[in-house]
């Protein structure tokens, strides 16, 4: 898919490139997954719009976000709608100065996945990218959260929707404002509201970074 598409440079010091056979973005989707998108395909015509965060604070981090986008776009009954301006900020949850800083973005989708099938995908791009585990704040080489599902409420430990700490992240909420001036989160209000109130310290525009949006 979308193979005619040609690398592009980035300032990390190497191509940000699309996903060839073989290469780690493009892993096989799980069966599971292909099965539920199977069961959906009658409502192809009604996806559903959700919002994916991404972030990496590891490895050439521009490149990990454009694959990670384009991972997303190879996935069967998803199609990728809308990529936020990358930021950069400080890490969450960590004394100051004790990781690299992160680059973040936000994915505007619509889907016929269910949201359970979703976060598999998204587990499934961070193993292709070799995300480690070790630590809850700890440095990753990619997160890939599913921020909103439609106006799914859910208090699922697996899934929790909204995610539960996007109405107070800036990093969320700046890029998510970006693309969409009108979303709100589920539960909690307007995105334009909760960033005026949360503010955008550790969180700052980088207008000399793209991520392409998938043709």
């Amino acid at each position: 898919m979308n193979s005619a598409r040609q690398p592009t440079t980035t300032t990390e010091g190497s191509a940000v490139r699309r996903p060839q056979p073989g290469d780690p973005t493009v892993q096989p989707v799980p069966a599971s997954v292909v099965e539920q998108v199977d069961a959906a395909d009658v409502t192809l015509s009604n996806p559903k719009r959700a919002v994916i965060s991404l972030g990496s604070n590891l490895g050439n981090r521009l490149e990990t976000l454009q694959g990670a986008v384009d991972a997303l776009e190879d996935t069967p009954g998803l199609r990728v709608k809308a990529v936020s301006p990358v930021y950069e900020t400080e890490p969450w949850g960590v004394a100051p100065g004790s990781q690299p800083t992160y680059f973040n973005a936000v994915v505007l989708i619509k889907t016929t996945l269910p949201p359970a099938s979703l976060l598999e995908r998204g587990h499934a791009i961070e193993e292709a990218f070799e995300r480690v585990r070790d630590e809850q704040w700890g440095p990753r080489t990619i997160d890939v959260d599913i921020v909103a599902y439609q106006d799914v409420l859910s208090d699922d430990p697996r899934l929790t929707l909204p995610h539960p700490r996007a109405h107070e992240r800036a990093f969320v909420l700046a890029p998510w404002h970006d693309i969409d001036p009108e979303a709100e989160v589920p539960g909690h209000g307007a995105v334009a509201a909760l960033l005026s109130a949360v503010g955008r310290d550790g969180v700052a525009p980088r207008a000399d970074l793209e991520l392409r949006l998938p043709e």
